[in-house]
């Protein structure tokens, strides 16, 4: 009887919580495809507030009424711009001043040299915000397409950003439905049961929804700064992490209802297992994650809270939510191999995986010798990884109207019309700084502003406008404004202007934007990744309750990192053609590897530990491995896939991150944990456990069982 009331009062407390949850979603939901309106791709807006960039667009501010960035409509015929085209271009300047948006009066179309292309320079108020993409849309609309041997093009920084918020759109979208696709369909392969695919899938969903709402919210307040990189990480490492801890918990669960009549009670039996080790993993990557927080760089510490809420509310829902959802269902949930109560031991049921454990106990040395060389052969490819600026047409995996139109402004005219450098200073030094930085290699031309027209030719003899004493001088580069040649010409032309006495010169625009960018992304790798790792140690050692084993572990995936990379830069450069990495990669590329390989650790390990309190060490890894192989192979697939997803977005660096974080995920899954660490757990024995006290009583056990 006592029995009875005790499933009763499960099965409501089970019931009560999915309904709760399903409240909670019904309100959270529609936050998911909102998270695009409070979202900002503005480089400048997350530079370091002490970068010389950032100062030079504060005082840009006070020249103009209104701060703008330039669209540049480029009109090309290779045989000669004729009468016929002028007219057009000049009937389409005149329609690009009306379109909402667009600050007037417009310059008069900029002829170039040879006689084969007119530019407009159409500037667009800052104060549009994402809604600068409509704008240009309605620029391209305007200018039309190709007609009659006249090609059109509309690049320029405006141009750029209006492409790049085209491709996070996609977020919401197909992003999320590939996303989801791959994790059903994995899901699937791994459990071969018509429904229990729906808890995990339904589960992972519930925690996007949460995190959305909370990111929505938070963006929404200007607590945090949330970018379409950030947004679209967040929906992959919420699906992938979520279906992780799903067959963490899921795994632990069938075991247990071989031990258990009652649902509930296999379930507490399995919670009580699983969620250390999950609340473990989750708060190493949550804890690494906002180390991003010390970042100079405000899209990077917008990165680190929003990727960890979403891994907050993951745990959250998965220790709650899917519990009761999978208590309800029952021992139906697995079927058609519905688990029976048979006190089976757990590793009857990974046959595969015992046999890999006798083989790592057989071979132990070799092992972990062997898969450690291969690691460290990979390493070497390191030597072909170049972090850089990533050029305008290097940002994304395919043609873009931003890339023709750049290509065809370097063509025909210096390369950097339409993004000039800005230099300030002060009035007396004015003529000097002017002269000091035309001599600087790779500038073009030097003119003051003088607050008139946006854009236009050169007009040396122009009455400079004075504010606060200080004036404005725009250097125009003979390079792209994204490439390495015009980062050297702002580097250079910094390192003038500054020698000149009292000027007080502060550089800007869009090149010293990217090369500021560039500085702080080093600067922060240097300081967050030693951060990162202490905070990791720390955590596997209040763990594991050791030392030796968190310092192995650390090690392991710190070799595992690096291997990735050396694997990556060479697919990188060698079968996908990218000239090289974002400045930006090599920290994001470390944090999600080490902490999300931490993961895989810390499910083997956590078990591992357990077996050995019962079984002894080397007994214990054998049965920990062979136990939890299974399920954490699973969760790496799933994770690897969920990360390449982001290769559904036509840009570079998220290419990049996923290829590199599905490789790492891969190469911790198969190798590290399940060959290197092992091996290396069980040739070390005990000790592995020291200082804590499970070295002492099990090195004691097994001298005994030796004796």
């Amino acid at each position: 009887m006592s029995g009875r009331r005790g499933f009763g009062r499960a099965t409501l407390v089970a019931v009560v919580v999915v309904l709760a949850w399903l409240v909670i979603g019904a309100v959270a939901g529609p936050y998911a495809g909102r998270l695009g309106e409070v979202s900002t791709n503005d480089n400048a807006a997350f530079l370091p507030t002490d970068a010389e960039a950032t100062r030079a667009q504060d005082l840009a501010g006070g020249f103009v009424d209104r701060q703008t960035t330039p669209a540049l409509v480029v009109y090309e015929r290779s045989s000669g711009i004729t009468d016929a085209d002028r007219q057009r271009v000049a009937a389409d300047a005149a329609r690009f001043a009306r379109v909402p948006g667009v600050v007037t009066p417009l310059s008069p179309p900029i002829p170039s040299e040879d006689g084969q292309a007119l530019q407009v320079v159409v500037p667009v108020d800052d104060a549009e915000g994402e809604q600068i993409g409509a704008v240009v849309r309605q620029v391209r609309d305007i200018a039309g397409g190709d007609r009659d041997g006249l090609t059109v093009d509309v690049a320029g920084p405006a141009g750029l950003l209006a492409d790049l918020i085209e491709v996070f759109s996609a977020i919401d979208g197909p992003l999320l439905l590939v996303t989801l696709v791959v994790v059903l369909v994995i899901l699937l392969i791994v459990y071969r049961s018509p429904v229990l695919w729906v808890f995990p899938l339904l589960a992972a969903g519930m925690s996007y929804a949460l995190a959305a709402v909370f990111v929505y919210l938070l963006a929404d307040a200007d607590v945090l700064k949330l970018n379409g990189q950030a947004q679209g990480i967040l929906t992959v490492l919420v699906f992938g992490a979520g279906t992780d801890y799903a067959l963490l918990l899921i795994a632990r669960y069938r075991e247990e209802l071989h031990r258990h009549e009652r649902p509930w009670s296999a379930m507490r039996a399995a919670w009580r297992g699983a969620a250390p080790a999950i609340i473990a993993s989750g708060g190493t990557v949550i804890v690494s994650l906002l180390c991003l927080l010390l970042s100079s760089l405000n899209s990077n510490r917008a990165l680190g809270p929003v990727a960890a809420i979403g891994i907050a509310a993951t745990l959250l829902v998965m220790l709650t939510f899917l519990p009761a959802l999978l208590v309800l269902g029952g021992r139906w949930a697995f079927w058609p191999r519905r688990p029976r109560v048979d006190q089976a031991d757990p590793q009857a049921e990974h046959g595969i995986w015992s046999r890999i454990a006798g083989f790592v106990a057989r071979h132990a040395r070799p092992i972990w010798l062997s898969t450690a060389v291969v690691l460290a052969v990979l390493t070497l490819g390191l030597t072909q990884l170049g972090a850089t600026i990533l050029g305008q047409s290097d940002l994304f995996t395919q043609r873009t109207d931003s890339v023709d139109g750049q290509e065809a402004v370097a063509r025909h005219y210096p390369a950097g019309t339409g993004s000039p450098a800005t230099i300030f200073t002060t009035q007396q030094s004015a003529q000097r700084v002017a002269e000091v930085a035309q001599g600087v290699p790779g500038v073009a031309a030097v003119r003051p502003f003088s607050g008139g027209q946006q854009g236009g030719p050169p007009d040396r003899n122009a009455a400079p406008k004075v504010v606060d004493g200080r004036v404005q001088l725009e250097a125009t580069l003979t390079d792209p404004p994204d490439s390495d040649g015009a980062e050297r010409t702002i580097r250079d032309l910094r390192e003038a202007v500054h020698r000149v006495p009292d000027a007080d010169a502060v550089v800007g625009g869009f090149t010293a934007i990217n090369v500021d960018t560039s500085d702080a992304a080093k600067r922060d790798q240097n300081v967050i990744i030693p951060v990162v790792l202490v905070v990791i140690a720390v955590i596997l050692a209040l763990l594991l309750r050791a030392l030796v084993a968190p310092l192995l572990l650390i090690g392991t995936v710190l070799l595992s990192f690096a291997a990735t990379l050396g694997l990556c830069a060479l697919l990188f450069r060698h079968v996908f053609g990218f000239p090289g990495v974002d400045s930006s990669f090599p920290l994001f590329a470390f944090v999600f590897l080490v902490a999300l390989g931490i993961d895989y650790n810390i499910f083997l390990m956590s078990r591992v530990r357990e077996e050995s309190v019962k079984r002894g060490t080397r007994a214990g890894v054998l049965a920990g491995l062979a136990v939890t192989g299974g399920v954490i192979t699973s969760a790496g697939i799933v994770l690897a896939a969920t990360f390449s997803a982001l290769a559904v977005l036509p840009l570079v660096v998220l290419v990049e991150l996923g290829t590199a974080v599905a490789i790492g995920v891969l190469i911790d899954t198969i190798i590290v944990r399940s060959l290197l660490v092992p091996a290396l757990t069980y040739d070390i024995g005990p000790k592995i456990w020291w200082p804590g006290r499970l070295s002492r009583t099990n090195g004691e056990r097994e001298a005994r069982d030796a004796g």
